[in-house]
This record gives C-alpha cells, structure tokens and sequence, in this order.
C-alpha cells in the first residue's frame, strides 16, 4: 500500500483530501496542529494522525522520523491573515503567512526528500493568489507567490530523480479559510461567500487524487480550479 502525507489535514481541504486519498486505496498520514480533530479523521478513514506545526523545525523532524518511505506529499498548511496593503501591512501577520505558507512548505519538503519513495510526487497547494495580485491580497499573494516559485524551481531540481512536482492553485473555495482570515469575524467571513458559486473542499480534494492517480510518467505542473462565476 502506497503511503500518503497530508499536512493541514485537521478540516477543510486537507481533510477532504485524506478521505479522497483513502477512498482510492492510499495509506494516508495526516498531519496538522489540531490533535483531536487528527485523531477523529485517521479513526474514520483507517489512517495515521501525527501533530504538527509546520513553523516549527522540532515538529517537522518529528514528523520525518516517524516515516520510512512516502509516495506522496500533499504541503495544504496554509493561510492568510487581514487584508492590509503594503503601506499599512501588519508585519506579524505578513511573517506568520510567509512562515506557514512558503517555510513550512520547504521545512516538510526539505525533511521528507530522503524518504520519498521512487515515483514519488509532491502536491503543492497554491491559490490563484499566487497568480495574479489583488487589492486586498498583499501579504497573501506574496506568501503564494513563494510557494509557486519554490514548486517550479524544486520540479528543476529533481529532474534527474525524477520527482513529480505539482501546483494546485484554487479559487474561492468556502472553507474556515476566511474565518481565519479576519481572526474569528464569522459574518466578516460569511460576505466573501454571500451571492456567489463557490467550490468545496471536495472539489480540490477530487484534483489532487486524480493527479496522484496519473501514471509515473505524467506530471501535471499546474493547475488552476475556480467555480463558474470567477473571473
């Protein structure tokens, strides 16, 4: 049985992703800050939960030791915070959103290419912000701008292996993602979503068990999903 990390996995697409992976036969590893959630998920889909804080150099090599070998790494942790521009930015959230989104996406990756597995692939979770800027976004589109840069470059550099290496890039998904965003402020959140078609997280969970189901020889570099009525 080929084994799966999901990191993020505690709710939204993470945690689809991990039903998605197990319904098609993976063993799924998942991986997030929130214990009891973890545990509930893995119980149901016959997984393994382990705690982690992608910010956090000890909770990732923790995570490597406990792995033998990994066919597939989907990097979902991530995040935003406010929407300050550039002139009035909030450094501790712009730091806590390059932490999370682009060096937690390198500490994990970093720790687990050892235990990548011939064939393996990596699934990087992006957004559209990481493809065009929007006011409102600043902080945001920089840290997803990092990851695409770092996805692109890491397909270059393990070319000889080779490694699979994927972008997936969602638009307005309706997760607890703008819940954390405006730190808690449901009706805040509820707007972003108000009068619009908006994906699930089943939507981008389906995306990437269809990547990790594509042949060895099949590498998908990016792809972007948005619902209908996004532009």
């Amino acid at each position: 049985m080929k084994t799966a990390v999901v990191t993020g996995a505690s709710s939204g697409i993470g945690a689809a992703t991990a039903r998605a992976l197990a319904t098609d036969g993976w063993h799924v590893i998942v991986a997030a800050r929130r214990t009891d959630l973890l545990t509930e998920l893995a119980e149901s889909i016959g997984g393994e939960a382990i705690t982690l804080d992608v910010t956090d150099e000890d909770s990732v090599r923790h995570l490597a030791e406990q792995l033998d070998s990994v066919d597939l790494l989907v990097n979902n942790a991530g995040g935003a915070k406010g929407l300050d521009s550039v002139a009035d930015a909030n450094i501790d959230d712009w730091t806590w959103m390059y932490e999370t989104n682009v060096l937690g996406t390198v500490r994990v990756t970093k720790a687990l290419l050892p235990k990548l597995a011939s064939g393996a692939q990596i699934v990087n979770v992006g957004s559209i912000a990481g493809i065009t800027p929007y006011v409102g976004g600043a902080g945001y589109n920089a840290a997803k701008f990092g990851v695409a840069a770092l996805t692109r470059v890491l397909r270059l550099e393990t070319l000889d292996r080779p490694l699979r290496v994927c972008e997936i890039n969602p638009g307005r998904v309706k997760t607890d993602f703008s819940l954390i965003r405006f730190k808690g402020d449901k009706e805040r959140a509820d707007a972003v979503y108000a009068g619009h078609q908006n994906l699930v997280a089943e939507d981008i969970a389906e995306a990437i068990r269809w990547v990790a189901s594509l042949p060895e020889h099949v590498n998908i570099d990016r792809l972007v999903i948005k619902p209908a009525d996004q532009g």
